[in-house]
């Protein structure tokens, strides 16, 4: 079964950076093979009171996507054979404050681009805070 656990949050100044991660497991077979064609893998958020977004995605061909709100400002990367998905935060502002999920989709045949659609991700983490104050 497939786990991730998030790490990172905290509570910065407006203007200030934090860099989340998140380790995933579980997805290997027995023989600790990856039998996956590809993945999608992304961070996505949600504040008290709104529905949870996506924030920025990345397949296993390093595309990525990010929402508007933080494109130029955010990073997102996972190292070729690191089990660890980051998201390099920058230049916060108050209205990035919110949980901070990670999620991932594996698939078998054709990849397709990854999407900013939560439902559309399949096991996702507990969550890391961000409070970002003025």
């Amino acid at each position: 079964q497939v786990q991730l656990v998030e790490s990172g949050g905290g509570s910065v100044q407006a203007g200030g950076s934090l860099r989340l991660s998140c380790v995933v497991s579980g997805y290997t077979d027995v023989y600790g093979a990856d039998r996956h064609d590809c993945y999608h893998m992304g961070w996505f958020r949600q504040a008290p009171g709104k529905a949870r977004e996506g924030v920025a995605v990345i397949d296993s061909a390093s595309v990525t996507e990010y929402a508007a709100s933080v494109q130029g400002r955010f990073t997102i990367s996972k190292p070729f054979g690191d089990d660890t998905l980051y998201l390099q935060m920058n230049s916060l502002k108050p209205e990035d404050t919110a949980m901070y999920y990670c999620a991932v989709k594996y698939y078998y045949g054709a990849c397709v681009k990854p999407t900013l659609l939560p439902a559309q991700y399949k096991s996702w983490g507990q969550g890391t805070q961000v409070t970002v104050s003025s």
